[in-house]
């Protein structure tokens, strides 16, 4: 898989944090993520799902937090989210008009494992966020179904992570090129435990000719867009533990990722970060009182780096590992990394 280490776009600075293993989130452990495609007759598009961690979520939430940085975006659940600190459903990402299917898909899911949702307890949360890929995929077909919500959750693994156009990242674009699904991950030590952050961007953003790479390079796609209307998607996952203010303030760095590479949040982009630790995880039926362990702040620092580094690199990956392809219309959306093999000759 083409990313842009393998390119030469990223080199890790003196400064810089290590990567994991798989340099992808699922290198925090338990957390998995799961494709499902959906390519031929005008669709390029699909559904990618992040699962927290491998038991019923619904009955061990993982604590997590929303930053809205730009909120041109039609997602589900983030209000719940910022209100109780608490995530209950794997997260879907896919298409505007999949997120009725993909929340259905979730609900259903839930009530499997918990017959007594809506009826005897409280309903559940689906978390689902979105991206506009209407510039290569046919949006109004349609075409994302409960079942492929479930094919996406159900393919969910841990290691390795497909990226580029892949899942929900099959239909979209940024900065003028070739984008989708991108992520990667750091390590972080604090005193004598070690600990995990990792970054999964579903990157659809950014003007042409905006693009900035860490070396100072503006490729440009040929040709420079109009107003800003693109959207991404930031979903940050660690086993740092970390309180409800923080993993809010941790959310919000992966804001500082997506600016360094040129993005300025135009008025028409939906700009979305989550967060959540797997530390301390929040059971339905708890106890009246319940002990949370964090981070002294005074080290924080180190999980606000961790949170740009990783997202500034699972965008430029995004980019990287996805092909070059035609839009409905029949503009061109080069690959970068064609453009980096061209021009590091």
């Amino acid at each position: 898989m083409t990313t842009a280490r393998s390119l030469g776009l990223w080199i890790d600075g003196a400064n810089s944090l290590p990567a994991g293993t798989h340099n992808a989130i699922t290198d925090v452990p338990g957390v998995t993520v799961g494709h499902r495609t959906l390519q031929g007759d005008g669709l390029a598009t699909g559904v990618t799902a992040i699962v927290p961690h491998q038991g019923d979520l619904f009955r061990s939430k993982v604590r997590g937090a929303v930053e809205v940085i730009n909120g041109f975006g039609k997602s589900a659940g983030l209000v719940q989210v910022a209100e109780l600190g608490t995530i209950e459903t794997p997260i879907l990402l896919t298409n505007t008009f999949g997120v009725a299917a993909c929340t259905e898909a979730l609900i259903r899911r839930a009530i499997e494992k918990n017959p007594r949702i809506g009826r005897q307890t409280s309903t559940i949360n689906a978390v689902v966020c979105e991206c506009n890929d209407g510039q290569i995929n046919d949006i109004q077909a349609l075409a994302v179904t409960v079942e492929d919500a479930y094919a996406a959750l159900d393919a969910a693994a841990s290691g390795e992570v497909e990226q580029g156009a892949v899942g929900a990242g099959t239909g979209m674009t940024a900065f003028g090129f070739k984008a989708g699904i991108g992520t990667a991950s750091r390590r972080m030590k604090i005193g004598k435990e070690e600990f995990t952050l990792g970054s999964l961007v579903l990157a659809n953003f950014g003007r042409a000719g905006d693009l900035v790479l860490p070396d100072g390079r503006r490729p440009a796609p040929g040709e420079v867009s109009g107003p800003e209307k693109g959207s991404i998607i930031v979903v940050l996952a660690t086993d740092l533990p970390l309180a409800d203010r923080q993993l809010q303030r941790v959310a919000r760095r992966a804001g500082a990722g997506i600016a360094r590479l040129g993005a300025f949040w135009g008025n028409g982009s939906g700009d979305i970060a989550l967060c959540f630790t797997t530390a301390d995880p929040v059971p339905h039926d708890g106890p009246d009182f319940q002990t949370v362990r964090a981070v002294s702040n005074d080290h924080i620092d180190i999980a606000f780096r961790a949170a740009a580094e990783a997202t500034q690199e699972a965008i430029l990956n995004a980019l990287c590992a996805a092909p070059a392809m035609t839009g409905r219309s029949g503009k061109k959306f080069p690959s970068l990394a064609d453009w980096a093999r061209e021009h590091n000759r």
